[in-house]
């Protein structure tokens, strides 16, 4: 327990859409940038440098017949050509056989972009359990959320390429502990899976008996 800086039953997620200010049309900001922060906020839990803990980066695209997601590909907005090949269909909606195993919600996806753990927070599980946390708070607005891993991701921190596939390895086991599932060559989760939920349990089975103890 003494090992990390502070109680993690003491972080708060601090979930924000950035845009530009004078884009104030909804096809100005399409796909939807978004970021969650996981930082210690009560004083006394943690020293100042170790109070935040993790960014997530993420967006979210609609799924409905007046925008074609697909259309990003062809501004170059950001890379959605693995989306293209596997969770859409050529019409930019979502696949049937996908859709037929996703239950019914907002025709909204959440697409998981980067996740970064401060390094003396790593190494006790607090990143699938941070990662589920966001997508639990977003599920009534969205019904699916989706993940492309790939050895290319992590290039720039292993750059071998054996230790960056088995970094990728690494990632997805991450996501399929809470609840993810490989869908060709993407990891997708339905947001009302409770592998979500119960991704905090461990945390809590552990750390709930000494949450008043300053650990």
């Amino acid at each position: 327990m003494s090992e990390l800086p502070g109680n993690p039953l003491s972080i708060e997620l601090t979930v924000s859409h950035r845009r530009l200010f004078w884009h104030t049309d909804d096809e100005d900001d399409y796909p939807e940038h978004w970021t969650a922060s996981a930082d210690v906020f009560r004083l006394g839990e943690c020293v100042e440098p170790a109070r935040h803990v993790a960014d997530v980066e993420f967006l979210i695209a609609d799924l409905t017949a007046e925008r074609n997601l697909l259309d990003s590909v062809s501004v170059g907005e950001w890379a959605l050509e693995f989306l293209a090949e596997t969770v859409l269909d050529p019409s930019g909606r979502l696949h049937p056989e996908l859709g037929a195993e996703i239950g019914a919600g907002p025709a909204r996806m959440i697409i998981l972009r980067h996740l970064t753990v401060a390094q003396c927070w790593r190494g006790h599980g607090l990143a699938s359990a941070l990662i589920a946390g966001v997508l639990r708070i977003l599920a009534p607005s969205a019904r699916l959320a989706v993940c492309r891993i790939s050895p290319l991701d992590f290039g720039h921190t292993y750059p071998d390429r054996v230790s960056a596939e088995l970094a990728s390895v690494r990632a997805g086991l991450l996501l399929e502990r809470i609840g993810f599932r490989r869908w060709r060559e993407a990891h997708v989760v339905d947001l009302k899976s409770p592998r979500l939920l119960d991704a905090r349990m461990d945390l809590l089975n552990r750390w709930w008996p000494h949450a008043d103890d300053g650990a």
